[in-house]
Order: structure tokens, then sequence, then C-alpha cells
């Protein structure tokens, strides 16, 4: 039996990881799932969240914002996410300002009816999603709520 995964992960924009990994663990929409080697084929979608890779190197994150994710005969798994970052690759300033933005535009927002508050949520979430799998990458102080 074979002990490792193909495992490709890629947005609309590029290949963000491709290799042999031991395990895989995903945000679905059902619940957290982890692959292993000759697990059955299936397909789900992705929720945001963080995504665990483990392979010859380690463990990796890498933060996950939407997609699908099909698991194939022959130790094959591939996933589209709307976006993803490999944990060393986030910048945390950009994704602070980001979420503080989208949280700022929710409070104006409040005395209009033209906002779609579902696209502001999920703008904060997937900021705040991003600055979870960094600052767990960097191991930095874990942060505050607005």
């Amino acid at each position: 039996m074979n002990n490792t995964i193909y495992f490709k992960i890629a947005t609309p924009e590029k290949v963000v990881y491709e290799k042999d990994v031991f395990q895989v663990s995903l945000p679905t929409t059902s619940g957290e799932i982890t692959v292993l080697p000759n697990h059955i084929p299936l397909v789900s979608v992705l929720q945001t969240g963080e995504m665990k890779l483990k392979d010859a190197e380690g463990e990796h994150l890498i933060a996950v914002s939407g997609g699908f994710v099909e698991v194939r005969g022959k130790n094959e798994v591939v996933v589209l996410a709307n976006s993803a970052e490999m944990e060393n690759e986030i910048d945390l300033e950009r994704a602070e300002t980001a979420r503080l933005a989208a949280i700022e535009q929710m409070k104006i927002a409040k005395s209009t009816e033209n906002v779609d508050f579902a696209k502001l949520q999920a703008i904060v979430d997937r900021e705040m999603n991003r600055l979870r799998v960094g600052r767990k990458y960097r191991k930095l102080q874990p942060m505050k709520d607005s």
C-alpha cells in the first residue's frame, strides 16, 4: 500500500502547493475532514478555515477561503480554492488592515440598505482566518476581536 497522497491546491491565480503528503485536514461545510492514504473518493465544498498538511518536511498550514475538494482514487487529492495562502506568505499587517476596513464598512453601512452584509462578513471572516493562520505560524499572540 502507498503511504502518501499526491496533493495539489490551486486558486484562479496560481498553484499554491503541489507535493506528496502523508495526510491533509480540510475545513468543509460539513466539518473538518482528514484525508489519509487510501481514502474513499469524495467531493466536498470548502469553507473559510485552516488547512493542515503533513509531508516529509513537517506540518504546514494554508489559509483557505471557499472552493471544492476532490478526493480521487489512486491517492490523489485536488483542491480548487477561491483563495489560499501558505502560512509563511501571509502579510499580517495587510490582513489586519483589510479586516478593520471591512468592519468599518459594516458599521457605516448599517444606515443604508444597498450593502451586502454577507459579503462584508465574508471579507472579515477571510481576513480573520488569514490572521489566525499567519499568527499561528509565527507563534504570535492571538488577535483580540473588535
